[in-house]
């Protein structure tokens, strides 16, 4: 072999030996022998929209028993932009009741999951999702997955002209395999004919996943510089004419591993919004032909971009589009929140943004947030809409429909969510144990405790309305954001989690490590001085991790060790 010659992951062959993504996915679907499918299809499912998972809380009194893990996949859904019509939303209630944990998940990327989906009704909840002119595509595996487009209630005409691109994108980037519609929906490959080809993806698709997100300022509630493609847009007045270009974010790394690390995007230049579909198929180009495909710890876009350069990268962009990217266009975002309760668009109708801790939807003890959505979208005139933090405004209500939607969030209770702390609505979370088999530590389940601790210590100090955002995941991945949370935890192992402080509360800052692994009861030891001193010393309305990081508590973790 020669030295250069890159050994590849196995992900690479298997990939290419899979018959565009087949597999033996029918098969295993078929065997009534096991709820699991076979490793190798477990990583081809994922193009398809489903994790294989199996519920931790019992895997070990399974194995006492000589019984198999209990198997369940999850189910994610593609939806670009997160805007759903009252109908799809009630045949996913229905879907989430018949074939799955009675519950739906709003993501950090601005979609639905399914949790508990049993083998054998996989096929069925897929294809009853497809009914809906929704699908489960490309919504994970090694490709673009859902396109983030922020919700800006209170400019409709911007948001209405960012979801056109947003879907654009997302539908040029979509594999053209037919693998997806064989499977799933019941269409026959002719026999004898190699009728799929990847144009964009090629055999082997991309070394890792891929993101992309469009933030309008001032508003970045989508986290724009996470994105592996950050669009910032550039408005003139009511028109979106372009936008700025981020490359390299990504927020996950590896324990113990120094090569891994968060990134936010660089800025590399603007485009106009004519030609921004060009430039993310280029840019995913790029990271086809050059991204690490011997390594997935170091396959993301943000390790391609600096293994060559950023210059570099602009560069082979630009010569690979036979244009050049102009000059980046002057920016701000003042916020990566979400505007809670009622916003009159600039359309004029009604937006109310309903907190949805950790985005889990389902009917609590004292709480029937799922039947009081249900109803709601039995009636409503407009849409709904996910937000990059998890939560869900009712968009588009007529004013002569306001007050019947006021009644039913009231009478269901759903109204109290606005009386949440500002940091409990600032919060969130990944979905952790018991199902994911990544996680290390609990993070939706501990939330709410963690979040009620922090809540106590800022009433000691006299700021009980603060809303510092507090981010919890599982493992280090990243899927909840954590990286850009002013308290991030992260698990380590069952109750130990990393502690981070100090990213800006408009997303364009890394938080900083500050303990590498401490119990809950430690880090509140560690955050109640810090929070005394942020009441005393901060300068008017400074946001808590901009004070952590002006006051050097991030500088020198190893002086505030416990």
């Amino acid at each position: 072999m020669n030295a250069k010659e890159e050994v590849l992951s196995p992900n690479e062959p298997l990939k290419l030996g899979s018959n565009y993504l087949r597999g033996t996915i029918v098969e295993g679907l078929q065997n009534p022998v096991t709820g699991g499918i076979s490793d190798d299809d477990a990583q081809l499912i994922k193009f398809h929209g489903c994790y294989l998972q199996d519920d931790r809380d019992v895997r070990q009194e399974r194995l006492k028993q000589k019984l198999e893990p209990l198997y369940s996949f999850l189910i994610r859904v593609r939806m670009a932009g997160g805007v759903c019509s009252p109908s799809q939303w009630l045949e996913l209630d229905r879907l989430a009741q018949s074939h799955a944990n009675h519950s739906l998940r709003l993501t950090t990327r601005q979609t639905f999951q399914f949790h508990g989906v049993l083998k054998r009704n996989l096929r069925d909840t897929i294809y009853q999702i497809n009914q809906t002119l929704l699908n489960t595509i490309a919504a994970c595996g090694d490709v673009n997955r859902n396109v983030m487009v922020n919700v800006l209630p209170e400019v409709s005409g911007l948001h209405q002209q960012a979801y056109h691109w947003g879907q654009a994108i997302s539908d040029r980037l979509l594999p053209k395999t037919s693998a997806y519609h064989e499977i799933w929906l019941g269409k026959t490959q002719v026999a004898g004919q190699q009728a799929d080809s990847e144009p964009v993806y090629g055999e082997t698709y991309l070394p890792r996943k891929f993101k992309i997100g469009i933030a309008v300022p001032p508003r970045n509630d989508i986290d724009v510089f996470s994105q592996d493609i950050g669009l910032i847009a550039v408005a003139e007045g009511d028109d979106l004419i372009g936008f700025n270009v981020a490359v390299g974010g990504g927020l996950g790394r590896t324990h113990g591993d120094d090569q891994t690390y968060a990134r936010l995007g660089s800025v590399i230049g603007y485009c106009p919004a004519d030609k921004v579909v060009e430039v993310c198929e280029q840019i995913l180009c790029i990271q086809r032909d050059h991204g690490n495909r011997s390594n997935r710890k170091q396959a993301r876009l943000k390790y391609t971009v600096d293994r060559h350069g950023v210059e570099w990268f602009g560069q082979e962009l630009n010569k690979r589009l036979g244009w050049n990217l102009g000059a980046a266009r002057s920016y701000h975002f003042d916020t990566s929140g979400d505007p809670f309760g009622w916003v009159e668009g600039d359309d004029g109708l009604g937006y109310y943004t309903l907190f949805i801790e950790s985005g889990r939807v389902k009917d609590f003890e004292d709480y029937p947030l799922m039947a009081g959505l249900r109803e709601i979208a039995s009636v409503l005139q407009g849409e709904f809409r996910l937000t990059g933090n998890q939560n869900l405004c009712i968009a588009k209500v007529p004013s002569g429909q306001r007050a019947q939607i006021d009644e039913l969030l009231a009478r269901y209770g759903l109204d109290g969510g606005l009386r949440q702390s500002n940091l409990r609505k600032a919060s969130m979370s990944c979905v952790g144990l018991p199902t994911c088999g990544l996680a290390m530590a609990e993070s939706e389940r501990y939330l709410p405790e963690f979040v009620t601790r922090v809540e106590e210590l800022l009433a000691e100090v006299g700021l009980p309305d603060e809303p510092i955002i507090i981010r919890i995941i599982g493992c280090p991945n990243g899927c909840g954001r954590a990286p850009l949370a002013e308290i991030g935890l992260v698990g380590k192992s069952p109750g130990h989690y990393q502690l981070w402080l100090g990213a800006s509360p408009n997303g364009d800052r890394l938080n900083q490590l500050v303990k590498e692994s401490a119990t809950e009861a430690e880090i509140l030891q560690l955050l109640r001085p810090i929070l005394q001193s942020f009441a005393k010393e901060r300068l008017p309305q400074e946001r808590f991790g901009d004070f952590v990081t002006r006051s050097g508590y991030v500088d020198d973790p190893a002086g505030y060790e416990i």
